[in-house]
C-alpha cells in the first residue's frame, strides 16, 4: 500500500511540474508585433499590465471573465514584467490566479521605441488596452472598474462601423 501510495504522489509532482503556465517570450518589440498586431477579422484585446502593477492585477479577473463569456474575441494579457522575474514571479502569479487567457512576455525595455506603435498618445502608463479589428484599433490608457463596463466596451468598439 505504501508503495502505491508512493508511485501516486510521484504522478501527481510529475504532472504538475509539467503544468507550469505556457508563456511566450518576446524580447524585442519588432517580434511582438510580427506575431500579436494583426490586422485580420478577429477582434483581439490586448491588455498591458505588469504582477507589480496594483490596478492592473486588480482588473486582470475582468479580461480572464471576458475570455471565457465573450467568444466574439480572443484576450492577450501581454505581461510587461522583466524577463528575468518570468520562473519566479510571472509563473507562479499566473498559476496562483488560475488565468488561462493567453499571457505573453514582453521584455523589451526600451519603451520609447515602441510605445507610440500601439498608440501615439499612450505615456507608457499600465494598465493600458488596445482592442484590433481589422483595420479599426481603440486604444484605453485606463483602468476598467468592473467586467460590465470592460464588456460594454469590448462589445461597442466590435459593432462600430
Amino acid at each position: 500500500m505504501k508503495l502505491l501510495y508512493s508511485i501516486s504522489i510521484f504522478f501527481i509532482l510529475t504532472f504538475a511540474s509539467n503544468a507550469l503556465a505556457q508563456i511566450t517570450v518576446y524580447e524585442k518589440f519588432a517580434d511582438f508585433e510580427k506575431v500579436v498586431i494583426k490586422e485580420d477579422q478577429t477582434t483581439y484585446v490586448i491588455n498591458f499590465w505588469a504582477t507589480w502593477c496594483a490596478p492592473c492585477i486588480k482588473e486582470l479577473p475582468y479580461f480572464e471573465q471576458l475570455h471565457k463569456e465573450n467568444k466574439k474575441v480572443k484576450v492577450l494579457l501581454v505581461s510587461l514584467d522583466s524577463r528575468k522575474d518570468l520562473e519566479k514571479k510571472l509563473i507562479p502569479f499566473v498559476e496562483r490566479k488560475k488565468i488561462s487567457a493567453e499571457v505573453l512576455l514582453l521584455s523589451d525595455k526600451d519603451y520609447n521605441s515602441w510605445l507610440s506603435k500601439i498608440d501615439k498618445d499612450w505615456s507608457g502608463a499600465i494598465p493600458a488596452t488596445l482592442l484590433i479589428q481589422g483595420k479599426k484599433h481603440l486604444f484605453a490608457e485606463r483602468e476598467f472598474e468592473n467586467f460590465t463596463e470592460l464588456n460594454e466596451y469590448v462589445n461597442s468598439f466590435i459593432n462600430l462601423n
